[in-house]
């Protein structure tokens, strides 16, 4: 029982982790309403999937013959299975925001382009040739 009393606290706290330092990285990229619904999203997720696989640990019987130690190697699987879930969720956010960065990049080129089009649309109009002089002709 310690054991997942432990595990979900840890859970809880870089769930709550995840949620707020995400909400600012993403609110970067998006407007502040769509941040924080992704982000939401994102952590109800992870909290899904870490606690699934802190269940299935739960359920493993460790024999160290000390039940102190049976905990920690319990809590040590946790904490790398916890890791490598943070390290994936993060890797998700940067994905997402990426993304976003370069659709709004995309976007902005496609409207300066338009812009100038928009200004230069006489250029494909014929023009008058140019005067040149001849050196050769009187001034």
């Amino acid at each position: 029982m310690t054991f997942l009393v432990l595990g979900i606290v840890l859970v809880v706290i870089d769930g709550q982790l995840i949620y707020h330092s995400g909400k600012g990285y993403l609110r970067r990229a998006y407007d502040d309403e769509r941040a924080v619904g992704m982000i939401r999203l994102t952590a109800v997720l992870f909290h899904l999937v870490v606690l699934g696989l802190l269940a299935l640990v739960s359920i493993i019987d460790v024999e160290t013959g000390d039940p102190v130690k049976n905990v920690v190697v319990k809590l040590g699987v946790v904490l790398l299975l916890l890791a490598l879930a943070h390290g994936v969720t993060m890797a998700i956010l940067a994905r997402m925001r990426d993304r976003q960065v370069q659709q709004q990049m995309a976007d902005q080129m496609a409207e300066e382009h338009r812009i100038y089009e928009e200004r230069h649309a006489h250029v494909g109009e014929p023009r008058p040739a140019p005067k040149i002089e001849s050196p050769h002709s009187a001034t």
